[in-house]
């Protein structure tokens, strides 16, 4: 067995623990910004700001995405759901006339109790991730995530969930266009 106990932390088939290096760091620093900008999504009052700050959340899982070689994946998140997703939202909003400003409907006043599904299942991701990678190591030196790979697991395995995606949103911007338009009696 290759384990060995170093420097008072576990080091294994030579990863120590206690030394980050300057990409960990980055990848923990963006994080934070990800988490930060994910928390004032779902927690600002002005429609518009929300999907704003979904945008920084988005684009920084797209540099995580890069942090750890995946190129190919950080490049789809970037055009399909920065390009694509948010476009289509920020669409929706402008067709359905909400209101720009601070949207005083935005706030259905269950804060404690959505705090508290949240930090459940923040407890339950972390403790399933932590438990299920605990021994698993990622080799930043060879590039992961390459399209070959990727594309064949996304024509093969989860074509089906990615076209229903694709006809929710195309049914979400018909339902919009038909909420938008005024009937004939209206002015």
């Amino acid at each position: 067995m290759t384990a060995t106990l170093a420097a008072g932390g576990l080091a294994a088939e030579g990863n120590a623990y206690l030394s980050p290096s300057g990409q960990e760091i980055v990848f923990v620093l963006v994080g934070l910004v990800v988490l930060g900008g994910a928390v004032l999504c779902v927690t600002s009052r002005q429609l518009v700001h929300a999907a704003l700050w979904l945008v920084v959340a988005l684009g920084g899982l797209a540099v995580q995405y890069l942090l750890l070689t995946a190129e190919f994946v950080a490049w789809v998140q970037v055009l399909i759901y920065l390009g694509s997703v948010v476009v289509l939202l920020l669409f929706g909003l402008m067709l359905t006339k909400a209101p720009i400003g601070p949207s005083p409907d935005a706030d259905s006043r269950n804060r404690p109790v959505a705090l508290v599904v949240a930090l459940a299942a923040a407890a339950t991701l972390v403790v399933l991730v932590v438990d299920a990678f605990r021994t698993a190591w990622i080799d930043l030196d060879t590039p992961h995530g390459a399209s070959g790979p990727v594309g064949e697991s996304l024509f093969r395995l989860w074509v089906l969930p990615f076209e229903a995606l694709s006809v929710l949103l195309l049914a979400a911007l018909i339902g919009a266009i038909v909420v938008s338009r005024r009937r004939d009696g209206e002015s």
